[in-house]
């Protein structure tokens, strides 16, 4: 998704307790920085934040984690997350917001870590067959999150591209996980999960657009 620039994006972000700037010197120390035991989920690809954030002010035991790689998105997420704590009359204190390449993702998790959890919505889904390898779902990905998430942690993936998601069923059992869930149709599943409408779900739904989902299980 593109965004414009925001200028005003790097100085919040550098100037707020939750974003991190050097993730790769807390590789293997992530339950240190969160000053407790309680499970750690990502969200590859957070965008503007209306997921995550929802997310982890309604789950005050578990700690997140949102990656992206563009200042300005992470700007508007970080903006996102403090609109939804005040309204829940809370401080923000488990969840951070970092930047990074995700194709780079063992550079800041490790084993020790003990990820229980990954979100992935909406990702890019690269087309054309020269690109499939930057898919956060190809194999070369699925084989990095393995590497530092826990036995039985999942990923909870959801699309609106029918290739990238057919593709990615291959691609979770090519890499060994186990796929618990899928539906071609979440909105005619309500039970599938405790789902949160991202804004580009929304979107899609609008324009009649089946959103597709999995939970798959390392």
């Amino acid at each position: 998704m593109r965004i414009r620039f925001k200028p005003w994006a790097r100085a919040e972000l550098e100037a707020s307790p939750f974003y991190i700037d050097n993730p790769e010197e807390y590789k293997g120390k992530w339950k240190e920085l969160f000053h407790n035991n309680h499970p750690i989920f990502l969200e590859l690809g957070c965008g503007k934040g209306g997921f995550i954030s929802q997310l982890a002010v309604y789950n005050p035991d578990i700690n997140y984690i949102a990656i992206d790689l563009v200042d300005a998105m992470l700007g508007l997420a970080k903006r996102k997350v403090e609109e939804e704590y005040k309204m829940a009359n809370r401080e923000v204190d488990n969840i951070y917001l970092t930047r990074y390449d995700i194709e780079r993702i063992n550079n800041v998790f490790e084993k020790k870590d003990n990820i229980e959890r990954i979100y992935i919505n909406f990702c890019n889904p690269w087309p054309r067959g020269k690109h499939h390898k930057k898919r956060l779902t190809h194999p070369r990905q699925l084989e990095k999150y393995k590497e530092f998430l826990a036995e039985g942690a999942k990923i909870f993936f959801k699309t609106d591209d029918d290739g990238l998601f057919s593709d990615s069923v291959r691609y979770f059992e090519e890499s060994g996980f186990t796929i618990e869930k899928q539906t071609y149709d979440l909105e005619a599943e309500p039970n599938f999960w405790e789902n949160i409408e991202t804004e580009h779900e929304k979107m899609f739904k609008d324009e009649g657009i089946k959103i597709k989902a999995l939970i798959a299980r390392k």
